[in-house]
C-alpha cells in the first residue's frame, strides 16, 4: 500500500508517477473525500472536546447542589451527535483505505516506462542456445511420445489446466526441487521453511493479492474462507506481520518448496496446451526482508541466486527489466528471468525476481528498528522464483533432448536421479 501521506501532499505528483503502471488516479475525486475526512475529523474533535466538558460541568454542578438533569441531557446529545460524526468519519477513512488497497506500487525511477511485455528491456544472456542436427521438439511431444506426460488422466480427474507426470520425469521433477533447496540453503543462505498451504485473508492482503486479485483465487467454503496460495511469496513473507525486527537479524532469507494454486482468470486461452500455465504447479520460492538502504542490492543478489541454478544446469537464458506497465501490482522494479526453449524457438519466463520497498510493509504492518534513530521504521521486502519447477522441468527436456525422443539428465541432477543418465 502507498503512503497515505504522499497522495494528501502532493495527489497530481502521484496521478503522474501512476500513471506509466497504467493506473488512472481521480485527482478531484481523492481531494473530494480528503476535504470530507479533514471536516469530519475537525467535527469528532469539536464534539468529543464538548462532551468531555459538559462531562466536567456535571461534578461541578452536582457539587454545588444544582439542577444537572439538564447537562445529563446535554451529554447524551452531544454523544448522539458524537456517535453519527464517528460512524460518518469512520466511512470516509475506510472508503479512502478500500481505494488505497487497489492502487499499485510506484515503480523507482530507473524502471524503463513502457505499456506492456514488448517494451521490456534485457540487460543480458547467459549461455548460447544449442544446436541441433535434428528438429527439436517441444516438452508436450517429447512427454506424450514417451509416455511421461498424461493430459487424459489430469482432464479426466480434475479437468484442464492440470497434468500428470509418470515415472522418471515424476522423478526429474522432484530431483529438480531438491536440487534447488539444497543450492539456496546451503550456499545462498536461505532458511528452508515448510508453510500451509491454505491462508486466512489478512494474509493474502498483506502481500497485495486481495483485494485486488481475489478471481484469481481459489477459496474454500469456510466462513471466513481460507486461499490457497498463488505462491509461497504469500505465507512467507506474511510470517513477519505485525513485528518488529531487531535490526541486526535483517536480512532474513527464507526459502520454500510449495504448490501454487491459481485460476488463471486473465491468461484468456494463452498457453493452453502443455505445462506452461497450470492451475496447479510447484515453485521453489526466495524471500528477503531487508533494511531499505539494502534492497536494490539485495533484487541483484536474489535474481543471481535464481539464474545460478538454470547456469548450474546449463540451461541458456536472458534477463529482462519489465516496464512500467508489464510489472506486478506489488513491485517496484522487477527483473524476470527467461529460459531458451528450443520447442519453442524463444525465451519464456522462468522466473520473476521484484524488490516491493514498502508496500507489502504497511499492509502487514512490519517494521525493523532502526538503531540510529531508535524507531520502528518499515522494512523492504523482496521476492523471486528460485525457479518455478514444472518450466525448469520443461528447460531442461527440450535443450536436453535426443533424436530417439530421450532426455539426458543434467549432471547436477544425477545424484538425485540415482545415477540415472538419460529418461
Amino acid at each position: 500500500m502507498l503512503d497515505p501521506q504522499l497522495l494528501r501532499a502532493d495527489p497530481e505528483a502521484a496521478a503522474a508517477a501512476l500513471a506509466p503502471r497504467g493506473y488512472e488516479f481521480d485527482v478531484t475525486a481523492w481531494r473530494d473525500l480528503e476535504a470530507r475526512r479533514k471536516e469530519l475529523q475537525v467535527k469528532v474533535q469539536e464534539l468529543q472536546n464538548q462532551k468531555n466538558q459538559s462531562a466536567k460541568s456535571i461534578g461541578q454542578a452536582k457539587a454545588r447542589g444544582e439542577d444537572i438533569q439538564p447537562l445529563l441531557d446535554e451529554v447524551k446529545h452531544l454523544g448522539k451527535l458524537l456517535g453519527q460524526s464517528e460512524a460518518r468519519f469512520n466511512d470516509v477513512r475506510n472508503e479512502q483505505q478500500s481505494w488505497l488497497m487497489g492502487i499499485p506500487n510506484l515503480a523507482l525511477d530507473e524502471v524503463p516506462v513502457g505499456k506492456d511485455e514488448t517494451e521490456n528491456v534485457e540487460i543480458r544472456k547467459w549461455g548460447e542456445p544449442a544446436q541441433f542436427d535434428f528438429e527439436p521438439r517441444g516438452h508436450v511431444e517429447l512427454g506424450e511420445g514417451s509416455g511421461l506426460i498424461d493430459f487424459p488422466s489430469a482432464a479426466k480427474i480434475a479437468g484442464s489446466r492440470f497434468v500428470v507426470l509418470k515415472s522418471s520425469l515424476s522423478r526429474m521433477h522432484r530431483a529438480l526441487a531438491q536440487f534447488m533447496l539444497d543450492v539456496h540453503t546451503q550456499e545462498h543462505g536461505y532458511t528452508e521453511l515448510y508453510l500451509p498451504y491454505l491462508v486466512n485473508a489478512e494474509t493474502m492482503t498483506g502481500t497485495g493479492q486481495l483485494p485486488k486479485f481475489e478471481e484469481d483465487a481459489f477459496a474454500t467454503t469456510d466462513d471466513p474462507p481460507r486461499y490457497l496460495i498463488p505462491t509461497a511469496e504469500v505465507p512467507m513473507t506474511n510470517m513477519m506481520a505485525g513485528d518488529i525486527i531487531d535490526a541486526a537479524d535483517l536480512p532474513l532469507k527464507f526459502t520454500s518448496q510449495t504448490p501454487c494454486f491459481r485460476r488463471e482468470a486473465g491468461s484468456y486461452g494463452r498457453d493452453t496446451r502443455g505445462i506452461i500455465r497450470q492451475h496447479q504447479f510447484e515453485k521453489v520460492e526466495l524471500v528477503q526482508i531487508t533494511r531499505p538502504a539494502e534492497s536494490l542490492k539485495a533484487l541483484d543478489e536474489l535474481t543471481g541466486h535464481a539464474e545460478s541454478i538454470l547456469q548450474r544446469l546449463s540451461i541458456p537464458y536472458r534477463v529482462v527489466i519489465l516496464c512500467t506497465g508489464d510489472m506486478g501490482f506489488s513491485a517496484a522494479k522487477t527483473h524476470d528471468i527467461e529460459a531458451w526453449l528450443p520447442g519453442q524457438d524463444t525465451y519464456r519466463e522462468i522466473s520473476s525476481c521484484s524488490v516491493c520497498t514498502d508496500f507489502q510493509a504497511r499492509r502487514m504492518k512490519t517494521r525493523w528498528r532502526n538503531p540510529e534513530t531508535g524507531k520502528p521504521e518499515l522494512v523492504h521486502t523482496l521476492n523471486g522464483s528460485g525457479l518455478a519447477v514444472g518450466r525448469t522441468l520443461i528447460a531442461v527436456m527440450e535443450n536436453y533432448q535426443q533424436q530417439d525422443g530421450t532426455i539426458r539428465v543434467p549432471e547436477v541432477l544425477r545424484p538425485y536421479m540415482g545415477g540415472l543418465e538419460a529418461i
